[in-house]
Formats: structure tokens, C-alpha cells, sequence
């Protein structure tokens, strides 16, 4: 049976990540982008990142322009937008989607392992997922769940 670990993705550099190298981690993975109402979630995820990373929290963000074309650019413009508008130092993935064919697997994992107000599919922008350190449990939160009220169940998994 797959888990978390078994799978790698490019981050925003065209580097591989193996998720394997987040073992023993807390992981809030969330899909992103910088023309969206939620985009100011950024700040919140930004401020778990810097608030909880030595203690084991590894915020990922995953942009995605799947969504009303919320997210045109390139990696490189997506990550000099989070930088100079949101301070976001987290780890950025290369944009990739989320719903459909060409879904990242670890979207179609992660849908596959959590169900959604419209079943599996991602519904929109920012939606998260919060998987405990073994990566046994993973919980799914909507896009108005903001980052700050995550905040205690982080805490719990820490």
C-alpha cells in the first residue's frame, strides 16, 4: 500500500523531491495560487512554516492554474511573486495539476486517501492536507479553512 513516502515531484527549481526525505515529519501540503481570494493565505502558511519548522512542520505549496487561471505563470514568476509579496520561504513545488488525467500522484493519492465536499475532486485553490508524522493519518481541509485555525491540530501532531 502506497504512502506519502513513496513518492517525488520537482520543486519550483526542476529539482527532485523524494518525499521520503520527510519521514518523521508533520506535512501540510497545499495546493496554490497567486490570483486567487485565498491568495493571502500565503501570510498564514508562511507563519506556521517559520513558527513550526524546527519542531517538525513542513509546509508545501503546489501551484496550480487549474482554477479559473488563477496561477499563469512560470515557476520562477510564481516563486518571485510569493517572495516579494508574501515573504514566503516554505518549500514551492513546480505547478502542476490536480484534478483530471494529468493529476500529480500525489494528488491522486492524497484525493484517493481523504474525500472532499465533491467527492475527491479538489474543489479549488488552497485546499489542504495535513498528514501526520508516520504519514498514516491525513486530514483534508477546504479552501476557506484558513491556516491559522489548523494551527492547534498542527500543534497535536507535533
Amino acid at each position: 500500500m502506497a504512502t506519502i513516502y513513496d513518492f517525488k515531484a520537482l520543486n519550483n527549481k526542476g529539482n527532485e523531491v523524494n518525499f521520503a526525505d520527510y519521514k518523521g515529519k508533520v506535512l501540510l501540503i497545499v495546493n496554490t495560487a497567486s490570483k486567487c481570494g485565498f491568495t493571502p493565505q500565503y501570510d498564514g502558511l508562511e507563519a506556521l512554516w517559520k513558527k513550526y519548522q524546527d519542531q517538525g512542520l513542513v509546509v508545501i505549496g503546489f501551484p496550480c492554474d487549474q482554477f479559473a487561471h488563477q496561477e499563469p505563470g512560470s515557476d520562477a514568476e510564481i516563486a518571485e511573486f510569493c517572495r516579494l509579496n508574501h515573504g514566503v520561504t516554505f518549500p514551492l513545488m513546480s505547478k502542476i495539476e490536480v484534478n483530471g488525467d494529468n493529476a500529480h500522484p500525489i494528488y491522486k493519492y492524497l484525493k484517493s486517501e481523504t474525500k472532499g465536499l465533491l467527492g475527491s475532486a479538489i474543489k479549488w485553490n488552497f485546499t489542504k492536507f495535513l498528514i501526520s508524522r508516520d504519514g498514516s493519518r491525513i486530514e483534508r481541509f477546504a479552501p476557506m479553512a484558513t491556516p491559522e485555525s489548523l494551527e492547534e491540530k498542527i500543534k497535536a501532531l507535533l
